[in-house]
């Protein structure tokens, strides 16, 4: 199964700037980087976790508002990452079942799906609607895994969130670098392989357990 933003589509620093502006809008200043760490987590999980509980309790839902609408005006600047619709393309020739694990409202969804053009290709994918709550808990996971019939299955990711959402629901984890995260630090959060991008992946993919599988 993939992750989207940040692995397939090169959108974490949108998503970042989106937060950070929906922030300054309620008068919350946290700094960038804070930020960035926690692109990856839903909006369910990120206002607590970069600006604390009492703001989740006074701004969250207007917050999580704020962050879809400024992400809208940026959405057309997110751009597919090198390689990612021809490794979709290679897992389908080699029979894998691919689906987007993803915690995205349906309409940015299907924006890159269509960017994408792997509508046809994949399998499934899961959109806020299937969880309760997103990564790091594994609910977008078990979504994806029952989309899929199987859990015999591999994350494709590209951050610590992805790496532990997998691991809780007992699954391993390829990453690549193009979130923003170094490859010792997401060794150190438990991926099995790590690579540059997608291209690097998918002429290696026989190295990982989805080469493998």
């Amino acid at each position: 199964m993939l992750d989207l933003d940040g692995t397939l589509v090169d959108a974490n620093y949108q998503h970042a700037f989106a937060w950070y502006r929906a922030l300054r809008h309620h008068d919350v200043v946290v700094p960038m980087w804070r930020v960035h760490r926690h692109i990856g987590m839903g909006g369910d999980q990120i206002v607590s976790a970069i600006a604390g509980e009492d703001v989740e309790r006074r701004h969250g839902d207007s917050l999580r508002a704020a962050s879809r609408e400024e992400f809208k005006r940026l959405r057309d600047e997110c751009l597919p990452l090198e390689g990612a619709h021809d490794l979709v393309a290679e897992l389908k020739r080699r029979n894998v079942v691919v689906v987007l694990a993803s915690s995205s409202n349906q309409d940015d969804l299907d924006h890159f799906l269509d960017l994408l053009d792997v509508r046809d290709l994949v399998d499934g994918w899961t959109t806020a609607d299937d969880v309760e709550r997103t990564k790091p808990h594994p609910d977008v996971i078990r979504a994806a895994l029952e989309k899929a019939g199987t859990d015999d299955a591999v994350m494709v990711g590209d951050s610590r969130w992805d790496i532990e959402a997998a691991a809780n629901a007992g699954l391993e984890t390829v990453c690549v670098i193009t979130g923003g995260w170094s490859e010792q630090e997401l060794r150190d959060h438990g991926a099995v392989a790590v690579f540059d991008s997608l291209v690097e992946l998918r002429r290696r993919l026989d190295e990982t357990p989805l080469g493998r599988g």
